[in-house]
């Protein structure tokens, strides 16, 4: 029972990192950024989940949408593993049905996801870079830069209130760190996340803009537009 309870344990930013480690063996040579494995970037967001469960009830909504959206490709990947196994070609299917926008596809519950992430490597360079600012701040700051362009205002004035419920940046630290850790460790393994995911997410936005590239040539519209219709 206790060795299962230590493999629980296992911290976030670890487990992420192995997840990256994946991707990276189907990231193109030339950086084409034409694959985007299905499973092992769910595998990613699923461990992100955790790592909001850290930061506290402020982050409620945002992990719920995030399991939602993760819950969407996950439907359809499991319904041909073989056919889906990479999030492009699901892109592209959508595209070609000019089913992108629905609410319920999964070109959607992508772009989400991958505002997400855009959130958690912000939240974790500043905590890094900075770490004088508060959590408070550092998540503030984090989410007016990733998500709140994206937010309506409820979701913004929401957002604002569940802020005061944040844990302080040494308890957050410590809730990251495993028990024998220290905080330089911490620090590394945060600069390998980050300088794992920071490539994917950039090939992640190429695919995104490409995409919005087929649906500005089907509607007018600016490409700020469109991202908002989504």
């Amino acid at each position: 029972m206790k060795r299962k309870r230590e493999v629980e344990k296992e911290p976030e930013m670890r487990s992420a990192t192995a997840e990256l480690s994946v991707l990276a063996q189907f990231k193109p040579v030339d950086h084409a950024a034409s694959d985007i494995p299905t499973k092992p970037f769910l595998s990613v967001c699923n461990l992100i989940l955790q790592f909001l469960d850290k930061v506290g009830p402020t982050m409620t909504v945002l992990r719920q949408d995030i399991h939602q959206n993760i819950q969407r490709l996950e439907s359809i990947y499991e319904s041909d593993p073989s056919m889906y196994s990479n999030m492009v070609e699901i892109l592209k299917k959508e595209t070609n049905e000019g089913s992108t926008r629905k609410l319920t596809s999964c070109s959607r519950a992508f772009l989400w996801l991958t505002r997400s992430l855009d959130f958690i490597v912000s939240l974790l360079q500043k905590l890094k870079e900075e770490p004088r600012m508060s959590m408070e701040q550092a998540v503030e700051e984090a989410y007016s830069l990733t998500l709140k362009p994206w937010h309506g205002w409820i979701s913004s004035a929401a957002f604002k209130i569940a802020l005061k419920l944040v844990p302080d940046s040494e308890t957050f630290a410590n809730l990251l760190m495993a028990k024998d850790k220290k905080n330089d460790t911490l620090s590394e393994e945060i600069d390998s996340f980050i300088s794992r995911l920071s490539p994917f997410l950039e090939d992640i936005h190429s695919i995104l803009v490409r995409s919005l590239e087929v649906c500005i040539e089907r509607d007018q519209g600016t490409k700020e537009e469109q991202f908002h219709k989504f």
